[in-house]
């Protein structure tokens, strides 16, 4: 055994540092992803413990760093169109948060996604009756989008989420449209909100019509 390992040393040698370059390629690897992972902001969008329209909309941020959100938008899909608006100048009065940047592991919420609903559908001239609005009007989905910087950051970037609309009798299902909440965070897409943001600037009402996903 040991005249064999002798004989075939250069064998073993050859083998074993081929081996130790795999492991530490994959050592090295592993913490990139997850050196860039931590780098990158993540927010989440999620509803309350309840499943209808009375559910509280909760922001939480799980990145490493404080996030700034700078813009939160609003939109409510109907059977005649869409009503976009942005929401960020009556933050206080729709939620329980508090000027400043979300710091990591933190949350607050903008109130329940009724109360959002109805100060979209108020801007519109929307009447409501109960959870329904008044006439042929249905709602069918309501995107909750925001804005922010991360950290030493100079480009923004987003989270949205969109949330469907089920009208019942006496109350309205609300259910996620994805998994979890999608993240503008790659440079095209970060340019992409940067258009966003020119657009919120450069309109003359809080209606915004010109954002498209």
């Amino acid at each position: 055994m040991f005249g064999w390992l002798s004989q075939h040393s250069d064998i073993l040698s050859i083998f074993t540092t081929v081996g130790s370059i795999i492991i530490w390629l994959g050592f090295s690897q592993y913490l990139y992803t997850e050196m860039r992972r931590r780098r990158h902001p993540r927010l989440l969008i999620n509803g309350g413990k309840r499943r209808d329209t009375h559910a509280l909309c909760i922001i939480s941020n799980m990145s490493d760093e404080p996030v700034m959100v700078e813009y939160l938008i609003a939109e409510l899909e109907t059977s005649q169109g869409r009503i976009t608006q942005e929401i960020s100048g009556t933050v206080v009065s729709l939620s329980n948060s508090q000027q400043g940047p979300l710091n990591a592991n933190d949350f607050f919420h903008i109130g329940t996604f009724d109360r959002i609903i109805r100060h979209l559908a108020d801007g519109e001239g929307i009447k409501m009756d109960g959870h329904r609005p008044e006439g042929n009007v249905r709602f069918r989905s309501l995107t909750v989008r925001l804005i922010g910087i991360y950290g030493p950051e100079s480009l923004p970037f987003a989270a949205q989420r969109c949330f469907r609309l089920k009208q019942k009798e006496s109350y309205c299902i609300l259910s996620p449209a994805t998994p979890d909440t999608p993240q503008f965070i790659n440079r095209w897409q970060r340019h992409r909100v940067r258009k966003w943001i020119e657009e919120i600037n450069n309109s003359s009402s809080s209606t915004l019509q010109g954002i498209n996903r």
